[in-house]
C-alpha cells in the first residue's frame, strides 16, 4: 500500500523540545509556569493588538469560558454560523442556552451579514434578543469582519470570533485573533501549529483574562484553605504543552507561507478544470490556507473524488456539514439560505499540512487530474 497521505499533520519544529526540557528539569509538570506565561506572552506579541491572552487546554473550552464572560446563561439566544466545526456550538448547549444558525455567504463561506441582521430583528420581535453572535473564519479565511461588527454595534451585542482555523490569517493588515470582544483560538493536533492540544482565549481587557484564569483553575477563591464561590472548570494548558507552543510559535510565518504555497500550487495547477473551483481572496483578506478546498459540480462528483484519493491512501474531506443541518441541532431555529449546504455537498478539502512533500503534493494533484478527467 502507498505511503498514507494525511489531510493536516502536525509539524514540529525542533524548537519544541527545549522548551519541553526545561518543563521536566525544572519540575514544572502542571497546569501553570513559565512556558505558559511565555506561550501567551509570545501570542501576545503575534497579535500585536494589545491584547491579553489565557492559554486553555482547548479552543472549545476557550468558547466555553468566552460565552460566560459575555454573560450567556440558560436560556439566552446566541447567533451562531451554521458553516463551522460543532466545536463553535457545543459550548452554547454548555449553558443551557439555545443556539439560532446563521447561513453562510459565498464571497467568503463565512456568516452572512444581511442573514444576521434579518435574524436579531426576527429574534426581537419574538421578545429575545440574542446575546452573543459567534462569527467563524472558515478554513482560514476571514469572515466580513466590518459588516459583522457594524451589525453587533447596530444591535449592541457582544462578538466571540472563532478564530481556531485562522491564526496568520489577516484582515485589512490586522490579524484575526483580535476583532471580537472576546476571541478564541485553536491548537489542536490538525491546526497551523499545535500544542498536541490546547487553545486560547484572547480579550482586549486583562479582567476578562483574569477571570478566564479563574474559572479554568477550578475557580478557587482566595483563602488559606480550598473555597469555591463559583463554578470552575479545569480548563488551563499545562506547562510541558505550552512549551511546544512556544517552539510552534517559532515557525508560525513559515507555517503560513508552507500551507499557502500548497494552496497555490493545487489552484494553479488544476486551474483548467471547469469541473472544480476554488476559494478566492476577497479584498482585505489573506487567508493562512489551514485547508486548502475545492467545490466540484456536486455530491456525487465529489463523492468519486474522494473516494478515488482513499483508494490511493489519501485522506480529505467533505467541508463541514452545517450545523442547521445536524440530527442534535436541527430543533433550533436557523435562517438559512441554502448556501452552506450547497457548500457541503460540493466541497472537499485536500491534503494541507505545511510538511506535505513536494513529492506527496504532486501524487495527490496528479490523482486529481485523473479523477476529474473520468468524471
Amino acid at each position: 500500500m502507498k505511503k498514507k497521505i494525511w489531510l493536516s499533520s502536525p509539524h514540529m519544529s525542533g524548537n519544541e523540545l527545549k522548551f519541553v526540557n526545561k518543563a521536566f528539569e525544572t519540575n514544572w509538570i502542571a497546569p501553570l509556569g513559565p512556558n505558559v506565561n511565555g506561550f501567551e506572552d509570545d501570542i501576545q506579541n503575534y497579535l500585536q493588538e494589545d491584547v491579553f491572552v489565557a492559554a486553555l487546554s482547548s479552543g472549545t473550552a476557550a468558547i466555553h469560558l468566552g460565552l460566560i464572560l459575555l454573560g450567556v446563561g440558560k436560556d439566552d439566544e446566541v447567533l451562531c454560523q451554521s458553516m463551522t466545526f460543532s466545536a463553535s456550538a457545543n459550548p452554547i448547549m454548555y449553558l443551557n442556552a439555545t443556539p439560532i444558525f446563521i447561513d453562510s455567504e459565498r464571497d467568503t463561506w463565512n456568516m452572512c451579514p444581511e442573514l444576521l441582521e434579518e435574524a436579531i430583528k426576527d429574534r426581537i420581535s419574538k421578545g429575545k434578543k440574542p446575546k452573543v453572535i459567534i462569527s467563524v473564519h472558515l478554513y482560514g479565511m476571514p469572515y466580513k469582519v466590518d459588516e459583522i461588527n457594524e451589525v453587533a454595534k447596530r444591535y449592541d451585542i457582544s462578538v466571540l470570533e472563532d478564530s481556531a482555523e485562522a491564526l496568520g490569517s489577516t484582515y485589512k493588515g490586522t490579524k484575526c485573533g483580535v476583532f471580537g470582544d472576546i476571541s478564541i483560538l485553536s491548537f489542536n493536533g490538525n491546526k497551523i501549529i499545535t500544542t498536541s492540544g490546547g487553545g486560547a482565549l484572547v480579550a482586549h481587557n486583562i479582567s476578562f483574562k483574569e477571570k478566564a484564569i479563574f474559572l479554568s483553575t477550578q475557580a478557587r477563591d482566595s483563602a488559606t484553605h480550598y473555597q469555591h464561590s463559583e463554578v470552575g472548570y479545569n480548563y488551563r494548558m499545562s506547562n510541558v504543552l505550552a512549551g511546544i507552543g512556544r517552539g510552534q510559535m517559532m515557525v508560525l510565518d513559515e507555517r503560513v507561507a508552507s500551507r499557502r504555497k500548497k494552496y497555490n500550487t493545487y489552484a494553479e495547477e488544476l486551474s483548467n478544470y471547469n469541473e472544480i473551483s476554488f476559494l478566492d481572496e476577497i479584498e482585505n483578506n489573506y487567508s493562512n490556507r489551514w485547508l486548502s478546498c475545492i467545490l466540484t459540480a456536486g455530491y456525487n462528483k465529489r463523492e468519486k473524488i474522494r473516494l478515488e484519493l482513499e483508494k490511493e491512501n489519501i485522506e480529505s474531506r467533505p467541508l463541514w456539514k452545517p450545523m442547521h443541518l445536524q440530527p442534535i441541532f436541527s430543533k433550533f431555529p436557523s435562517y438559512v439560505n441554502g448556501v452552506s449546504e450547497d457548500l457541503f455537498n460540493k466541497g472537499l478539502c485536500l491534503p494541507s499540512g505545511s510538511n506535505l512533500t513536494t513529492e506527496e503534493l504532486n501524487r495527490v494533484i496528479s490523482k486529481l487530474k485523473n479523477c476529474i478527467e473520468n468524471l
